[in-house]
């Protein structure tokens, strides 16, 4: 029996997705697929579009045969803590052969050779990083000017793509871990990563989950003009309503799998799409009750931040409106966006750290399988590596006391989500208590 796993968002899930999770196993052989997935919040320092447990139907519908959660600390961390948190979670089930990633460059060769070199950091590297650095030029600019320098085979592009930095980094993960997971790399296909808009219309569409998003917020903003010429004639308000969802949504059809769409479709603005700017009275609640020492608690906030927060009048900004008001050359815009995540959902620096020092991930969260695949939950069970929580309320019993303080992040995080949806569309969702794992 042979397993991949694949490390994901699935906001949403889309064609490119569908295509990653058949390509694994046809590239691996592997008989079984096993989805760590981020869950509220994902690692661009946001919420995600739609909620997990949603994504995990959708994911299963597709040829996922397990779902599991990334904790939300390591969810909306770095791409380095992104990947170790991911990484350590599949090494720890035991199960699990090889771990495939999309890339824009598709040679696991390479990326494994540029991993290598970061990690050892020879003493050239070094001296030229901090000479590139030096002269002004960004962190991820040097790095790459560095390594091109070092190897000619390595173009400076290379480390500028999201996928392939990811990639590098999941394959740094498996060297620190000395794991027995082989690495596996497919080449993005048709759609950019940061794409904004959808692909033309083909078979087989893929676009970008960032295209998609844009269409579904797009179209959330209703033209009142177009709206009322549809009412002409009609009597029936449900029918009216059923026709503004399917006006929303058409445009996305060609970019998803038909199970997603019907999953999509049938929660359109009851619980979702869920953005940014719905956190934004939140946000400024809490920054309200901040002060310039208590906000460098938060993982990702230094004191420069801090400092810049503290001094903003934030009143009548959204969201998305003050994390332009902190940009400044020092920090990315989604460095500024997690730091923000962080404030919200009470990520502390301190924990984070205590987290880093032993081992990372410290258990693997059930959000849904399929009934075939049952056996994976006892195989893994059976390695007795890593606890496997399947019903909540017996969490307690099978953590430590740090384990128990990373999930109750899990728990505030689904907590803050759901009550957002509630204020938004007035929708009630169940608690991590009750809400049960999904099971196709």
């Amino acid at each position: 029996m042979k397993t991949v796993g694949l490390i994901t968002e699935y906001n949403p899930f889309h064609n490119g997705h569908f295509y990653h999770i058949q390509e694994a196993k046809r590239i691996t052989g592997a008989d079984y697929v096993i989805v760590v997935m981020s869950g509220n919040f994902v690692q661009r320092g946001a919420p995600a579009i739609i909620d997990k447990y949603s994504r995990t139907d959708m994911a299963l519908a597709c040829g996922a045969d397990m779902v599991l959660e990334l904790p939300v600390c390591y969810a909306t961390a770095s791409a380095e803590f992104f990947a170790m948190g991911a990484v350590s979670l599949l090494d720890k089930l035991g199960i699990v052969d090889y771990l495939c990633f999309g890339s824009e460059c598709g040679d696991a060769k390479l990326l494994k050779a540029i991993a290598k070199i970061l990690i050892e950091e020879p003493r050239e590297y070094r001296e030229l990083l901090n000479r590139y650095l030096k002269e002004g030029i960004t962190f991820p600019a040097a790095r790459g000017k560095a390594l091109k320098t070092i190897s000619p085979l390595i173009e400076e592009s290379l480390l500028l793509s999201p996928n392939n930095i990811l990639g590098i980094e999941y394959i740094k993960a498996i060297l620190s871990l000395n794991s027995s997971i082989k690495p596996l790399t497919i080449i993005r296909k048709t759609a950019d990563y940061h794409e904004i808009e959808l692909t033309p219309h083909s078979e087989n569409t893929i676009s970008s989950a960032t295209a998609i998003r844009k269409s579904l917020l797009d179209n959330t903003m209703i033209n009142y003009h177009q709206f009322d010429e549809l009412k002409q004639g009609r009597h029936n308000v449900s029918s009216i309503a059923n026709h503004k969802v399917n006006l929303n949504m058409n445009s996305i059809k060609k970019h998803i799998p038909d199970s997603v769409y019907e999953i999509l479709q049938n929660n359109y603005r009851i619980k979702f799409p869920i953005q940014e700017e719905d956190f934004s009275l939140i946000l400024k609640y809490k920054l309200m009750q901040e002060t310039k020492l208590s906000l460098t608690k938060y993982t990702d906030i230094t004191v420069d931040m801090a400092n810049r927060i503290y001094d903003l009048n934030f009143q009548g900004y959204t969201f998305l409106q003050i994390a332009q008001l902190i940009k400044s050359k020092q920090w990315t815009l989604t460095r500024i966006n997690r730091g923000l995540i962080h404030l919200l959902l009470n990520l502390y620096s301190d924990n984070f750290n205590t987290y880093n020092k032993i081992e990372y991930t410290q258990y693997a969260r059930l959000l849904g399988f399929k009934k075939e695949s049952s056996h994976l939950i006892r195989n893994i069970t059976k390695k007795e590596n890593i606890p496997v929580i399947t019903k909540m309320a017996d969490a307690k019993e099978q953590l430590s006391e740090t384990g128990l303080t990373m999930l109750m992040e899990d728990i505030f995080a689904a907590n803050l989500y759901n009550l957002v949806v509630y204020e938004k569309y007035g929708t009630i969702l169940k608690d991590e208590y009750t809400h049960g794992v999904i099971i196709r």
